[in-house]
């Protein structure tokens, strides 16, 4: 799986954003501080090979819509393939940008947890704004945006659209990952 992780960010460096995937340290950090008993949606962007999303997966209720949206299409067709027999767990080929028009498919209204393995500093400024711009709308009152980072480059990005972060640094990932937990009304 990693030859493959590695072709895909030779080919596509500014999307996938990492010459591997994101470790289970990593995974297990991005998701404990989610209520798993009361979410009732989760989105994330960019599974990429699905380390994430199999923590999600485990962890979350019967209840849970996980809603995942990958852009690029090998990754898109190998988590779609892992979590076929899941229920409530859908996987959308296209960008993160559009989030509001795939929650109106899923007749979905709110956004408990988003959660983003998205690189925000390879990304242009404009697909970047455009992403926060539409978690931040999408996001429940008391909704969170997680999301790591190799750099705390973007984090006064990600702050003029969250002002309240959270920062934790994972060093158990290669490289080490900063984890940026953001709520939209406070921390």
């Amino acid at each position: 799986m990693n030859l493959a992780f590695m072709y895909q960010y030779f080919h596509q460096p500014r999307t996938v954003g990492a010459l591997l995937p994101s470790s289970t340290h990593l995974a297990k950090k991005m998701v404990k501080g989610i209520d798993f008993e009361h979410a009732a949606c989760i989105v994330e962007y960019g599974p990429g090979t699905g380390v994430f999303t199999r923590e999600l997966i485990r962890r979350r209720s019967a209840h849970t819509v996980l809603l995942l949206i990958e852009y690029n299409r090998h990754f898109y067709e190998k988590v779609k393939e892992q979590v076929r027999d899941k229920k409530n767990v859908y996987v959308i080929h296209g960008s993160a940008e559009n989030v509001q028009k795939y929650l109106i498919q899923y007749d979905i209204s709110k956004v408990d947890y988003v959660l983003s393995g998205l690189p925000f500093a390879s990304l242009a400024s404009e697909v970047s704004d455009g992403i926060l711009q539409n978690t931040r709308s999408v996001l429940a009152n008391e909704g969170k945006f997680i999301t790591f980072q190799y750099t705390n480059l973007k984090k006064e990005l990600i702050r003029t659209f969250f002002p309240h972060i959270k920062v934790e640094k994972e060093w158990r990932n290669v490289p080490p990952a900063y984890i940026f937990t953001c709520e939209k009304n406070g921390i």
